[in-house]
């Protein structure tokens, strides 16, 4: 989180994370497409024939709130496959809320838990409590031939103490909510946090 009081501004990030092509781009393709432009800025995105995103997607979101501030939402994706592991930590840090993406079909069981665990544990090198970050689970591809229940997610998942949202990202469904759960968790976490 930065705040620019002389600009009346909070700049908050939100990480997409999840294992390799999950949905995590597809998301943000969806948001940038459907915002009016009048709320959105480029996204950036750079695409390699193993994978989507190399490095990141950026989109800054912004709304207004009280007080005369004006919020920026950095939304970022990470690579998913495994020897991006470092870009991934790098762009991990200073996030003020994160969303998981997880893919819904059961032969993915094992690359959701192995990059949440990873997930867990960089926050905890970078000295930052999973409770202290606000995080939202969307169980994506979820019109796909034998995924996963929610129960069996949740299980995944540290139990589904998280909210969560099923989702078909490449129909949109899911991804307002997504976004929408993890903006206002963010912004009262941040809000507390700054008082402003």
């Amino acid at each position: 989180m930065v705040i620019d009081v002389h600009k009346r501004e909070i700049n908050v990030k939100i990480v997409y994370y999840g294992p390799a092509v999950s949905g995590k781009t597809t998301n943000l393709l969806v948001i940038h497409r459907r915002l009016k432009p009048a709320h959105r800025g480029e996204l950036v995105s750079i695409d390699t024939k193993g994978e989507r995103t190399l490095f990141f997607d950026f989109l800054p979101v912004e709304v207004k709130i009280g007080g005369g501030f004006k919020v920026r939402f950095h939304l970022y994706t990470v690579p998913g496959q495994y020897f991006y592991k470092t870009s991934r930590k790098l762009v991990l840090r200073g996030a003020d809320g994160i969303v998981f993406v997880a893919d819904s079909q059961r032969n993915r069981a094992k690359d959701n838990r192995v990059i949440w665990d990873e997930m867990k544990d960089f926050l905890k090198s970078q000295g930052v409590s999973l409770a202290s970050v606000p995080i939202v689970l969307q169980y994506n591809k979820r019109d796909l031939q034998d995924i996963m229940s929610v129960e069996e997610l949740h299980a995944l998942f540290d139990g589904g103490r998280y909210p969560y949202f099923e989702a078909i990202a490449v129909q949109g469904k899911g991804v307002f909510e997504t976004l929408d759960a993890i903006s206002k968790a963010v912004l009262r976490s941040v809000l507390q946090k700054a008082r402003v």
